[in-house]
Parts: structure tokens; C-alpha cells; sequence
């Protein structure tokens, strides 16, 4: 994965009113999970980030390892889960994930689908049903996005995660869930009707 750097703040004023007045000065309450616990749950770090630090990160098709500043100690992490208004979509919360060495984090990795299917050439319609598929491994293990070799793909027929394999990472997507599949169109019924008819023509 691409590494990118962001800049934090420690916030000690919790609760709705602080994190209000964070965003009107054009910051964003943020946590950090690492792998502290309190009465077995996870305790976060509270800290804020500019608005401007976070939008490379999140806006962007991109995965990456966060390399987190904040109070002066650096940490590893990974995005965990984003939270954006309702109504005007404006980044309202993130939350990060502390990664290490040792153990394997599980995250959603870009499709790219490489290749001009066969059912494409023969008039039918790529559809891609999901962007992202969720894979195990250690964080220094995970690539930036998954290549299928889609070029076989026939009209009608479809990909399912279970007949992928990526070797280093242990894919945790249902394996019955389609990736893609190649949809009939008009053109590609035309064309199959029009050839089935030359098929059938009596020789002169």
C-alpha cells in the first residue's frame, strides 16, 4: 500500500459541544483504536486532524498506510470507518485503526479488472458489482488494488470471489458474492439472432 503522512492534535474536551466547535475551526474529531483495552474493550485515543490534512486521504480511490503524528508520537494505522452528514455529506468523524507487524488486519482492497472480455467483443456490457473486496494479511502484505484477468469472461457468465486466489492474503468476502459479470445487451442479442439465421439459411 501507498504511505501518506497526517498530522493530529490531542483533544481532551469530549462530547457533542467540543466536537462542534472543532468543525466550525475546520477540524475533524477523530479516534484512534490500537490495541489497548479497558474491561475488554478497546480504548481510543481522541485526537483532531485538519480538514485539509484528511481530504488526500479520504477523498482518493486509494488504500493507504497512515503514518499518524499526534502529540508528538508516531503511529501506524489504517482507516477503520468514516462518518459524513446526512444531508450535506461533509466529514463529520474518522476513525483509525493501529496497526503492527505481527498482527494481520482485514480490509477492503480496489477491484481492477483487467483484459477485453470475450463477451465484450462479442456485444455484451462489463458490469462490476463490487468495488472492493475484503482480504487478511499482514499490513505490509496488502497491495493496492486485486488484478482479475477478466479476458475469458463470456457472455452470461460471471466471476464469484470463491474462484479467486491472491497469494499472501486470506480473502474474507463471502466466496458466493459476484464480482463481475458480463450482461446481455440488445446489440449482443441482435448479433447472436443474426448469426443462428446464417446458421440455419439452406445452401443455395
Amino acid at each position: 500500500m501507498k504511505e501518506i503522512n497526517v498530522a493530529g492534535q490531542k483533544r481532551t474536551d469530549l462530547g457533542k459541544k467540543a466536537s462542534k466547535m472543532l468543525r466550525k475551526e475546520g477540524m475533524v474529531p477523530c479516534n484512534l483504536y490500537g490495541h489497548a483495552t479497558e474491561n475488554g474493550k478497546p480504548v481510543a485515543l481522541a485526537f483532531a486532524c485538519k480538514m485539509s490534512e484528511l481530504r488526500k486521504l479520504v477523498y482518493t480511490p486509494h488504500i493507504y498506510v497512515i503514518n499518524l503524528q499526534i502529540g508528538g508520537q508516531d503511529h501506524t494505522a489504517i482507516l477503520k470507518e468514516l462518518q459524513f452528514h446526512p444531508v450535506t455529506d461533509a466529514l463529520l468523524h474518522v476513525d483509525f485503526l493501529e496497526v503492527n507487524d505481527q498482527k494481520p488486519i482485514t480490509i477492503g482492497i480496489p477491484v481492477k479488472l483487467n483484459g477485453l472480455a470475450q463477451g465484450v467483443r462479442d456485444g455484451g456490457r462489463m458490469n462490476l458489482s463490487i468495488r472492493k473486496i475484503n482480504v487478511t494479511a499482514p499490513y505490509q502484505n496488502i497491495p493496492e488494488h486485486l488484478d482479475i484477468d477478466v479476458t475469458a469472461l463470456q457472455l452470461g457468465k460471471s466471476i464469484k470471489v470463491g474462484e479467486l486466489n491472491f497469494e499472501g492474503l486470506e480473502i474474507a468476502t463471502p466466496k458466493d458474492v459476484v464480482v463481475c459479470s458480463i450482461k446481455m445487451t440488445r446489440a449482443a442479442v441482435s448479433a447472436a439472432a443474426a448469426a443462428e439465421e446464417t446458421e440455419n439459411e439452406p445452401e443455395a
